[in-house]
């Protein structure tokens, strides 16, 4: 009851008389993916402009996800990082940072050396987000700026393979769109 097309977007949308109270995924139903590269564009107004696009994930029976998240949100280190949702690792839950490269050796140990740039989100406008997962690597770009880079070795915790999700957030209301999905299997 979140999700519609409008504009020619998939678009997410919670408001006071229709919250949304627990995180809402629109799942790609073309099966698991492993390496692949995808490219979108995303508007997002109202609640932080939190959102993001989960991948290599898994959908639990409520609904919600665990795994990899290119994050969005309105700025900081959450936009463009890699989260890692409802994860059971020690350490936080954001992996790499916007502006960081990040390696997490087998023991779980993360060594972030700083990229020199960071992205930036044009909040109500349209922003593109592109996104590369080969092997253990993943690497994070919006707006044509590399923002991440994460490398994971942990043992037990990298995820490989698994689903593909759109995310409206839980919370104040908002809306969220994505348009120009382009996904290509490596």
């Amino acid at each position: 009851s979140w999700w519609s097309v409008r504009d020619g977007a998939i678009t997410g949308q919670s408001t006071a008389e229709h919250p949304c109270k627990l995180n809402q995924f629109i799942v790609w139903q073309g099966g698991e993916l492993a390496d692949f590269e995808l490219k979108l564009k995303f508007r997002v107004t109202g609640n932080g402009c939190n959102s993001g696009v989960q991948f290599r994930s898994v959908f639990r029976d409520d609904g919600l996800a665990v795994g990899y998240q290119a994050d969005i949100y309105q700025d900081g280190p959450y936009l463009g990082g890699v989260c890692d949702e409802l994860h059971t690792r020690k350490g936080e839950e954001l992996l790499t940072a916007n502006g960081k490269k990040t390696v997490i050796d087998a023991d779980g140990r993360r060594t972030a050396t700083d990229l020199g740039r960071t992205a930036v989100m044009k909040p109500g406008d349209w922003n593109e987000y592109h996104i590369v997962a080969k092997g253990q690597t993943i690497t994070l770009s919006i707006n044509g700026e590399k923002c991440s880079e994460l490398t994971d070795q942990e043992k037990g915790h990298f995820d490989l393979k698994g689903s593909l999700g759109l995310q409206l957030r839980s919370g104040d209301p908002m809306t969220v769109q994505f348009k120009d999905i382009r996904l290509r299997k490596l």
